[in-house]
């Protein structure tokens, strides 16, 4: 009893399994992956700009100290020059007054100077995790560009099924008879079983699909190498015409 109840809970199960696979529409699947892939690509763009965003950030924090540096690197030498005169008048007191404005622009210069090399550091790290950025979202780009060429095909082979199932339909209404109360005649257990080893084909097809993305990296290096051969012969080109 319990082994027959297992047999028919597998087969009910395979049923429900069959029906669900016939109501989902393989157009709104291939949709909703490329909506997804669309998805995660423009949250990778939002990550990119945000880490380029922070690189530009210590860009300018770096420039305004540098320049601040350079105020106060001038402002420190005018002093001296103003106490040396004030020396040579005589005048003391004005002199050893240049003397402590001096002793504090260098002291401030001291600070913006160490701010500076670690902003400096700071931008080295950036401008690394920026780098990482910019790959990973240009090959993002490709894998995308290449899923939506996948979409078109599947599409086309999406179509070229269902006018197959169309054809099939006419041919088997002409063909064939109804059989007698619910018994299934041996076409129709066969039309079952050619459906399901055309999935399972079809899967295999989709699964087999999935080693282009493979070959992504291998065509991206391959361009890669290609830009620096054309980047060589044009410096070559540089070189000669300045020879002449």
């Amino acid at each position: 009893m319990i082994r027959s109840f297992r047999r028919f809970w597998r087969y009910l199960t395979a049923a429900l399994e069959g029906t669900l696979d016939e109501l989902l529409d393989p157009r709104v699947q291939i949709e909703q992956a490329i909506g997804e892939a669309k998805r995660r690509h423009a949250l990778l763009a939002e990550q990119a700009a945000a880490v380029l965003g922070n690189e530009r950030e210590l860009d300018i924090r770096i420039n305004r100290a540098a320049t601040e540096a350079a105020r106060l690197r001038a402002s420190a030498r005018q002093a001296l020059v103003l106490a040396d005169r004030a020396r040579a008048s005589g005048e003391t007191t004005r002199a050893a007054g240049y003397e402590s404005s001096a002793a504090a622009f260098a002291g401030q210069l001291t600070v913006v100077d160490a701010s500076v090399s670690d902003l400096q550091a700071l931008r080295e790290k950036a401008s690394a995790v920026s780098r990482a950025a910019r790959r990973g979202l240009e090959q993002n780009a490709f894998a995308l560009q290449d899923q939506l060429t996948q979409r078109a095909r599947l599409l086309t082979q999406l179509e070229a099924a269902k006018l197959q199932e169309r054809m099939a339909d006419a041919v088997r209404q002409v063909t064939s008879f109804a059989p007698p109360g619910d018994t299934p005649t041996l076409a129709t257990v066969g039309e079952r079983i050619d459906r399901r080893f055309a999935r399972a084909t079809a899967r295999g097809e989709l699964a087999a699909d999935a080693l282009d993305a493979r070959m992504l990296d291998v065509s991206r290096a391959s361009l890669d190498i290609e830009a620096e051969r054309r980047l060589a012969e044009i410096r070559a080109a540089m070189a000669a015409e300045d020879g002449t």
